[in-house]
Parts: structure tokens; C-alpha cells; sequence
């Protein structure tokens, strides 16, 4: 069994297509079939089913996937580790990070530790703070930027707190609450109320002042970006509440103080376990220290 094998096999899975695959790999349809034939024949099982429409993991694909994507990772870290201690940072950096982060100006660090570390691959997943966690915890993610609210801190993971806000309303211009100074949570509970997905941290903020404060909302649509947010709030759709650093981002839209607005946290969290250099460095541009667990 080869690493360049699971690639392929990697490959295959994320585009349901041995030509796509090929075209990623950059190696012919052919000599990609041929060198996952040779695995399913070592492995004795078929680890794809082939048609003329569709291709898709069989049991043992799915269960051969998880383990090959870990050796592929602990591979890259080997390699990774070996350039860190001649000096070289190299592999991948993955981000995660939430829609409304605003502790941290996110791409300017990436340009920042890409002008330092060209070697270095960086990807970038946008997702609820839950999933973030959840993916760096396994692995799929090195670092990630939460926003929770402050009765929850994450767990599995190293974590530094970054910063402290509020939420605000987010209205439209012409709105009538646009003219006041602010506004409370049982004004607000009379509003059609555009948010986050149910069950997520960005929408449980809201939801928990709400009920502590013995009131019910509408929530008329929910979307999973702050940007659709304020493409519903422009028109007057609904209204919203959003964190006050990350507001002024938003054009077209007005902002209100929300005198017993609920607070939110944000955080960047990394792996206690599996630390890589390139997160290490990632770290240190953002003022932070080796991760711990290192």
C-alpha cells in the first residue's frame, strides 16, 4: 500500500469522478484506475462502485477513507517536521473560521504569514463555530476563530480568547428604529427577525436573551453568512443582531445599541495534540505562543 495510492483514492471520493480525479493528481485516467486496481486487489475488496453515470464509496471505501486520509496527514507532518528543524516551514496551514469574526483581521494575517512562509499551502473553511471545533479537534482544520456566547468555552481544543462584544440591532436605513439611540430586547421581539440556523452559536446568543427575558421572536429566515443577513435587512425584509465590531463591515444597513443586548466571546483554537510548525508560525504572527501541548 502506497501514500500515493490513498491519494488517489482521496481523489476519486472528493469528485466522484476518475477523470476529475486524474485532472487533480495530474497523472492519466489510466495509470490512476490502474494503481487503485492494484490497491482494491491487495485490500481484497472493491472500494468503488463504477458506472457509466455516477461513481461512489462502497462500505469498505467508506471505511478504508478515514484511515487513509490520518496517514496521509501524518505523513505531510513528518515531512513538515523534518523542514522545521532545518529552518523551513512547509505543508499546510487550514483556517476555519466564523462569518462574523472581527477580533482578528484574518486575511491580512494569511498575507502576512504567506509573504513569510510561500512554501506553505493554506486552505480556508468559512462555518459555524460548533463545526470549527469539532474539525479541529479531529484534525481536518489546524486553527480556527469562534465567536460563543459567554456561558460556553470549548472543549478538546487549546483556546485563547481574543476579544469581548455585544450584539447589535441591524436595521434598515429607513426603518424606524434606524432614528433611535437604542432599543431593547422586548421592542425588538415585535420585529420579523432574519438569523443564523437554529442550534448554531451565532443563533443561540440571540435566542437565549430572548428567552431569558421571557419573550418570543419571529425568525422568518435563517441563512447560514452575515452577508445574506444584510441582503434581507437593506429591503426591510427583517431585522437582525449582529456583533457590533463586525456591523460596520455591512453597507446599506443602520445600527442600534441594544441596551440589554447578550454578549458574545471570540476565540482562535488550535489542536493540543497535533500542532504543526506551520501552525506554530501561524500562531506567533497573531502574538500568540507554541501551542500548548507542543
Amino acid at each position: 500500500m502506497e501514500l500515493q495510492q490513498m491519494r488517489y483514492v482521496l481523489a476519486v471520493a472528493e469528485t466522484n469522478s476518475f477523470t476529475r480525479a486524474a485532472e487533480r493528481c495530474l497523472v492519466v485516467q489510466s495509470a490512476l484506475s490502474h494503481q487503485i486496481a492494484r490497491l482494491e486487489r491487495e485490500l481484497g475488496a472493491k472500494l468503488f462502485e463504477r458506472t457509466s453515470r455516477r461513481v461512489r464509496l462502497t462500505p469498505a471505501g467508506a471505511a478504508f477513507l478515514p484511515a487513509a486520509r490520518q496517514c496521509l496527514d501524518a505523513a505531510e507532518r513528518a515531512a513538515a517536521e523534518v523542514a522545521a528543524a532545518v529552518g523551513e516551514i512547509r505543508g499546510r496551514l487550514a483556517v476555519g473560521l466564523i462569518p462574523t469574526v472581527a477580533a482578528v483581521d484574518v486575511p491580512d494575517a494569511l498575507r502576512e504569514f504567506r509573504r513569510r512562509y510561500p512554501h506553505v499551502r493554506i486552505s480556508l473553511r468559512v462555518g459555524a463555530s460548533d463545526d470549527l471545533t469539532e474539525q479541529v479537534r479531529d484534525g481536518s482544520l489546524d486553527i480556527a476563530f469562534l465567536g460563543l456566547p459567554t456561558t460556553a468555552t470549548p472543549q478538546g481544543v487549546a483556546v485563547r480568547e481574543l476579544a469581548r462584544d455585544r450584539l447589535v440591532a441591524v436595521v434598515a436605513p429607513d426603518h424606524p428604529l434606524a432614528a433611535e439611540a437604542a432599543v431593547d430586547l422586548r421592542r425588538l421581539a415585535a420585529e420579523v427577525f432574519v438569523d443564523l440556523p437554529a442550534g448554531t452559536a451565532g443563533r443561540m446568543q440571540s435566542d437565549h436573551a430572548f428567552a431569558a427575558a421571557g419573550l418570543d421572536r419571529e425568525v422568518a429566515f435563517e441563512v447560514t453568512t452575515a452577508d445574506y443577513i444584510a441582503r434581507l435587512v437593506r429591503p426591510g425584509l427583517a431585522v437582525a443582531m449582529l456583533p457590533a465590531a463586525y456591523a460596520p463591515q455591512l453597507t446599506g444597513v443602520a445600527t442600534v445599541d441594544v441596551s440589554d443586548a447578550p454578549a458574545r466571546v471570540e476565540y482562535v483554537i488550535w489542536s493540543r495534540t497535533t500542532g504543526t510548525p506551520a501552525a506554530t508560525a501561524f500562531l506567533g504572527i497573531l502574538g500568540i505562543s507554541a501551542p500548548d501541548g507542543r
